[in-house]
């Protein structure tokens, strides 16, 4: 048991942190700091705040792609059981071609990168919409609306992360989801609380992430086709 726990800390811990290093909820989180700091310069409660809940956001809605997967994953647990092999290897291939795509991103980037980054069409319209925020409730229901369309597009590692939780049961698997999103939202926390302290500004962060950004697609391609060299060769 304490061994599967500690295959489970380590396998949970290394999908989060590839989630985590998601350039698109990074300039989608800037652009609202810098939108709601442009309107209320004076009250850097409120970009504090308006950043917090866009988090939250975020943190709900791969909460709730999180449980209706492993709902999905317990609902087919019979035929999952019968073709296990090929399953493991189907999220093995999946890992390591999403990871080799984000390794790609490094050496050849284009923004809007299939399966690695949200679509150009959908950023434009995302940006529109994020100007128009006025308050903490507004970058909420952005948040929220983002991670629903941009979570299909990098939840690869919600993915395999929620196929093995499932063998747990919803219970079981419940406190392991809210460490998953914990780790995942962790840059976002931390770059929020650095813009609100005055420590660097949302401008030198949105400059920090696009001269980086070949960086963050390499450790997340490097996480990912590492998971799933050991999906198959039975580590995990």
């Amino acid at each position: 048991m304490v061994v599967e726990n500690i295959l489970t800390f380590g396998k949970i811990t290394s999908l989060a942190l590839v989630n985590s290093v998601n350039p698109c909820q990074i300039a989608m989180l800037v652009l609202v700091l810098v939108t709601i700091l442009t309107q209320n310069q004076e009250k850097k409660k409120k970009v504090l705040f308006a950043g917090l809940a866009f988090i939250l956001a975020v943190y709900l809605g791969y909460l709730f792609y999180g449980i209706v997967l492993v709902q999905l994953f317990q609902a087919f647990a019979g035929m999952l059981r019968q073709g296990s092999i090929y399953i493991k290897y189907t999220f093995a291939v999946l890992s390591m071609l999403v990871g080799g795509l984000q390794i790609k991103d490094f050496f050849f980037y284009r923004p809007g990168g299939f399966a690695t980054e949200m679509p150009i069409w959908m950023r434009t319209k995302a940006k529109r919409i994020i100007q128009k925020i006025t308050s903490p409730l507004g970058a909420f229901l952005i948040g929220f609306i983002i991670t629903l369309f941009l979570s299909p597009c990098t939840m690869t590692p919600l993915l395999v992360a929620t196929e093995s939780l499932s063998k747990l049961g919803l219970i079981g698997a419940l406190p392991w989801l809210l460490y998953f999103n914990l780790i995942a939202v962790l840059p976002l926390i931390i770059i929020t609380f650095i813009v609100y302290k005055g420590f660097t500004t949302a401008e030198n962060i949105v400059q920090w992430k696009e001269k980086n950004v070949r960086i963050f697609h390499l450790i997340a391609g490097i996480l990912l086709f590492l998971t799933g060299i050991a999906f198959l060769m039975n580590w995990i």
